[in-house]
């Protein structure tokens, strides 16, 4: 079907479903799929550095000619170098997440890109509107990895952005299938971002430890960690359970801190070590069924999109 709407029309894509930008998963593999498929793939320049983000960059300009993007978390400490790397390969469409836009939008903006920045509330909607954004994404605390502090759910949070901003809202968190979809369009959204199910496809750099997990988990397979520190949507693995353990016999944020440590999400992610890496992953996992191309995960999106559409339809 023939989608048409702020959101197609502002990247320039078939359909309004955009490939999160996820951390040692959406790699340039993933991202020309996506965008080959008629969404918009994003590379995960999260956990790269410079260097690397620049060979990503050039390999996907190699393997499609369809629009693409890359995003950043601006907490980065290396933040800088990698805003220059993105600008220097002439990068068109930068999704903003993990600080102020306002520090950035205005000079990216000058460089002809469109700018879009992840909210987890609607008090931070307004603010990236009002530092110049083109669009948001708002993501419920059903996603994987990092989460807003309200833990405010996409039902919930979705219409509310919608009607606070002008500008067009892309929904996120917990949706991996057509009929999610559906339901965030009728919320107020023009277009939704998927990450989980995208990270168990065959382009993905995830491991395939990593992939195996997503397919096998029900639906209440994952859990809110590190609440104390900045909650963090992960599978129920050993590690994640240490960790929720020590949070609730009440250790320190030092503590919590100093023992999630760094590389956990690479060693979950990445390399698949179930017993002390995290395994980042959304409620979203208990639709994911098999490990498949990510232009089938597109298509069947988009299926399930027109099922669902053509059933309320029979049903009114």
């Amino acid at each position: 079907m023939k989608f048409k709407n702020r959101i197609t029309e502002l990247f320039g894509i078939e359909y309004p479903i955009v490939s999160g930008g996820m951390v040692w998963v959406s790699g340039w593999k993933l991202a020309a799929a996506v965008s080959n498929a008629g969404g918009l793939g994003l590379i995960g320049a999260g956990s790269m550095k410079p260097d690397l983000l620049r060979e990503h960059i050039r390999k996907i300009k190699a393997a499609t000619t369809r629009p693409w993007g890359v995003n950043l978390p601006l907490m980065r400490a290396d933040v800088e170098e990698l805003l220059t790397v993105i600008a220097d390969e002439g990068v068109a469409i930068l999704f903003t997440s993990s600080g102020s836009p306002a520090m950035f939008t205005p000079r990216l903006k000058e460089k002809g890109m469109v700018v879009v920045h992840v909210v987890a509330a609607v008090k931070h909607a307004r603010k990236a509107e009002s530092a110049g954004v083109d669009a948001v994404v708002a993501e419920g605390f059903e996603a994987g990895g990092h989460n807003g502090l309200d833990e405010i759910t996409t039902l919930a949070l979705v219409p509310q952005v919608a009607d606070a901003v002008r500008i067009p809202v892309i929904a996120a968190g917990g949706i991996a299938d057509g009929r999610q979809m559906f339901a965030a369009l009728a919320l107020g959204a023009e277009g939704v971002q998927i990450g989980t199910a995208f990270a168990a496809t065959v382009e993905s750099s995830a491991s395939e430890r990593y992939k195996q997990a997503v397919v096998d988990a029900q639906d209440g397979a994952t859990v809110l960690a590190f609440r104390k520190l900045s909650p963090l949507r992960v599978l129920k693995t050993p590690f994640a359970l240490r960790a929720m353990q020590e949070e609730a016999a009440g250790k320190s944020k030092e503590e919590l801190r100093e023992l999630n440590g760094k590389g956990r999400e690479r060693l979950g992610i990445f390399d698949g070590d179930w017993e002390e890496g995290e395994f980042e992953m959304g409620q979203s996992s208990g639709l994911v069924k098999g490990v498949l191309p990510a232009a089938d995960v597109v298509a069947n999106v988009v299926c399930g999109y027109e099922q669902a559409r053509d059933r309320i339809a029979d049903n009114t």
